[in-house]
């Protein structure tokens, strides 16, 4: 996750703010996940495009919606995601299913509603968003290092035994959370409001 300039995080902030606030004004369960909900949660920006989860069952409302706001959308081959074009082609990734796990009311309604850029939105609990980012990992797809900074600036809002148990299944996240461990990132003590967490 590199740095960008200053234009390119606030073209891509632009972007996040048209589709969440349009996603918003039509009661859209959604919740911002990604680069940019650790930078709606303290994290240093580092932005590529704009994450939202969502129900599955939400995604033909969800897309007309930003459709009406002027973006161009598409269905990839991929079962677990949609996209968002804005008029210079940023995307936005609408995200229903992370590994076969599906994004539910719940998982959603756990978010909360933070202020990104004049915008209050809501942004994933930091327990589900770290369990998103590392849940994925596989022997294709194992960088820990991009993924340190962001995890570290969370790591006090984080119940890290939440995320030891849902991860188990996965080597490659449970090695990760060893690394994270070893470097003193990962806190013994979950947060207290997160104490009742299930994911998804």
């Amino acid at each position: 996750m590199g740095s960008h300039t200053h234009e390119v995080t606030d073209a891509i902030i632009d972007t996040l703010k048209r589709a969440g606030s349009a996603l918003k004004a039509e009661g859209i369960r959604f919740a911002l996940a990604g680069g940019c909900a650790a930078y709606a949660r303290g994290a240093a920006p580092s932005l590529h495009d704009v994450d939202f989860a969502l129900v599955e069952e939400d995604v033909p409302r969800a897309l007309e919606t930003l459709r009406q706001a002027g973006f161009r959308t598409a269905k990839p081959p991929e079962d677990w995601l949609v996209k968002a074009f804005d008029e210079d082609d940023r995307l936005v990734d609408l995200i229903f299913r992370i590994e076969e796990r599906p994004i539910t009311p719940e998982m959603i309604s756990r978010s909360h509603m933070i202020n990104t850029a004049a915008l209050s939105l809501p942004v994933l609990d930091a327990t589900d968003l770290v369990i998103t980012w590392i849940m994925p990992m596989s022997e294709h797809s194992c960088d820990y290092g991009s993924l340190l900074p962001q995890v570290r600036a969370l790591r006090e809002q984080v119940n890290w035994d939440r995320v030891a148990e849902v991860v188990s299944v996965s080597p490659y996240a449970s090695t990760f959370l060893t690394l994270l461990d070893r470097l003193g990132v990962a806190c013994p003590k979950p947060p207290a409001e997160d104490a009742d967490i299930r994911w998804p």
